[in-house]
């Protein structure tokens, strides 16, 4: 075994705080990575305050993190297809039965025995699964994917999860050349579908309740935007969008932006708002409309989202912090208070 530092928390209410893990000796099938950056999801944040404890609940110490990018520093006898010195990154899962209908259709995501990457089970070590707030982690090389050089390794660290997580619907819908394509929210994961968006040739607009987020969407590449708490203007888009990605996590009205839609046309959802919320089944007879959910994507789906940024020069808009900022950060992401994403500079932790 290997120590390496990390922040973590040590109960729901603590704050997050200097630590020292412990990394596996890489086995024959394994990547070792010097992190160099981290995204900070809100995710996150759930994980650490045990918000999530009816489906998923912490187990303390908890070092979050499912936003990596590094380099190699080292691979097992049998990896091939990566080497020391390559630009790396990991995602929100570390393992899988790779046996299971989900991993043989490529979507590891959906297996009934993913890992997360932090907060999962560790069969290496036993206990949870270590996450990205740290100086190195060792991953299987399945789940190990290659970040074109040409990207920005701090607004690059996003894609992990922000950007496959709007990048995956987005391309499932199909050729979207030409389409109308609606942005519900312009946040950390509102932005990236606003970038892919327009990358795939859609004609894109941002649903926003704030005026002052205009500008700013239409420098990320939409082409309109459209103030959702405006009657009038919500009824001039009245059925005349063909897909709808709403990132929107707080409590919302669906039926309005199903009202939106025009024939065939579909809702996705990828935000997790906590409640149910009600959908009117008229507003889906009428035009066959249909309203979905997306879970971030698979290595392979994942891989060509990496691919597909590297050649549209495409990251996340980040404001790169230290490590020792993270609880500062914390705060302000729960005041919406980032454009559009935090991305830890894991240097800083090294001096720490």
């Amino acid at each position: 075994m290997k120590k390496t530092k990390a922040f973590s928390a040590a109960s729901a209410t603590a704050p997050l705080a200097l630590d020292t893990i412990s990394r596996r000796e890489p086995t024959a099938h394994d990547v070792a990575i010097d992190i160099l950056f981290c995204g900070v999801c809100h995710s996150d944040l759930h994980t650490v305050r045990n918000e999530w404890s009816s489906i998923m609940p912490t187990v303390y110490p908890c070092v979050p993190g499912h936003e990596i990018v590094g380099r190699v520093t080292a691979v097992g006898s049998e990896v091939s297809g990566f080497k020391v010195g390559d630009a790396v990154g990991v995602g929100c899962i570390v393992d899988s039965d790779h046996d299971c209908p989900m991993c043989k259709a490529h979507v590891e995501q959906f297996c009934g025995n993913a890992v997360f990457t932090y907060n999962g089970p560790d069969k290496h070590l036993g206990g949870v699964t270590y996450g990205g707030y740290s100086e190195s982690v060792v991953v299987d090389k399945r789940f190990v994917l290659k970040v074109p050089e040409n990207l920005d390794l701090a607004g690059a660290a996003p894609l992990l999860c922000a950007g496959i997580t709007t990048y995956s619907p987005i391309r499932r819908w199909g050729d979207i050349q030409g389409k109308k394509v609606g942005i519900v929210g312009l946040g950390g994961l509102g932005h990236m579908g606003v970038k892919f968006a327009r990358a795939f040739g859609a004609h894109v607009a941002v649903f926003t309740t704030s005026p002052n987020k205009k500008d700013d969407a239409l420098r990320l590449g939409a082409h309109e935007v459209i103030l959702s708490k405006d009657p009038a203007e919500m009824q001039k888009h009245a059925n005349s969008f063909d897909f709808i990605l709403d990132t929107i996590s707080a409590d919302h009205d669906l039926n309005s932006y199903i009202h939106m839609l025009g024939l065939d046309g579909k809702l996705t959802l990828v935000g997790a708002p906590e409640k149910p919320m009600p959908v009117a089944p008229f507003g889906l007879l009428f035009g066959r409309k249909s309203v979905g959910g997306s879970l971030i994507g698979g290595i392979k789906e994942t891989q060509e989202m990496l691919d597909f940024c590297g050649q549209h020069n495409i990251t996340s808009d980040v404001e790169v912090i230290a490590m020792k900022q993270i609880n500062e950060a914390y705060d302000r992401l729960l005041k919406s208070d980032v454009k559009y994403r935090f991305s830890i500079d894991m240097a800083s932790l090294k001096s720490a």
